[in-house]
């Protein structure tokens, strides 16, 4: 029997960090959202020609959320079952939230038929490894699954459709919310993840551009270990 927990007789799910990937159902897609900075940077290194493999994201990422944790953790998952998981992986943000969406409608049209999405907030990891509420990611992943069911994919978990909808009532605050946030004022002390990032030569988003909705229509996609641009 599926866990009560996997919603998967939902097409549209929403779970926390690599714990909550894990007590999903299998889907076809998996968007996994970092707000403040990684999936806000990512949307403009790509569109840049850049390229970036996991390795390096796990420097970004390091004491700055735990997207790269995720997405190597699907990885391991893929690669070691009998019957291979291969789900495509996306990176979303308030800043790509409709590019992401219609990207997972482009998935579903060329398999031609039903394709499940399961949208992880990575949150914050905290010293002792717990993944921590991030209401940027919760907001940011709410921006996505809005935008699904505004493209009619509306058979949405009970937890998607709350992420949804106060994205919804609140989307007139996003600026506001993200730089009030624990995280913003996290990044304002110079946290790891942007020195590594600027240590690479990257720029990481400023909080008013991950508080952009729809500014960037780049979606970085994970091919192998590397982000490249979905097309």
């Amino acid at each position: 029997m599926p866990s009560p927990f996997a919603q998967s007789s939902y097409q549209v799910r929403f779970e926390w960090g690599s714990a909550g990937l894990a007590r999903l159902a299998r889907a076809d897609v998996i968007i996994v959202v970092d707000v403040l900075r990684f999936s806000s940077t990512m949307a403009d290194v790509i569109t840049t020609d850049r390229r970036i493999t996991l390795a390096e994201a796990a420097e970004f990422s390091k004491n700055g959320g735990s997207v790269t944790a995720t997405a190597s953790t699907l990885s391991a998952q893929s690669a070691g079952n009998a019957e291979p998981w291969e789900p495509t992986v996306l990176l979303g943000s308030i800043r790509n939230a409709s590019a992401v969406a219609r990207a997972a409608m482009t998935i579903q049209e060329r398999r031609a038929a039903r394709t499940s999405v399961a949208v992880i907030a990575a949150g914050e990891l905290t010293p002792s490894g717990e993944v921590r509420f991030a209401v940027e990611d919760q907001l940011g992943a709410g921006a996505i699954i809005a935008a699904l069911t505004d493209l009619g994919i509306d058979h949405v978990s009970p937890e998607a459709v709350v992420a949804g909808e106060s994205f919804r009532a609140l989307r007139r605050a996003l600026r506001h919310l993200l730089g009030a946030s624990g995280s913003a004022r996290e990044l304002a002390d110079g946290v790891p993840s942007t020195q590594h990032m600027q240590a690479a030569g990257v720029r990481p988003a400023t909080i008013d551009e991950a508080a952009e909705l729809d500014g960037s229509d780049t979606v970085p996609q994970l091919s192998g270990d590397i982000f490249v641009p979905f097309e």
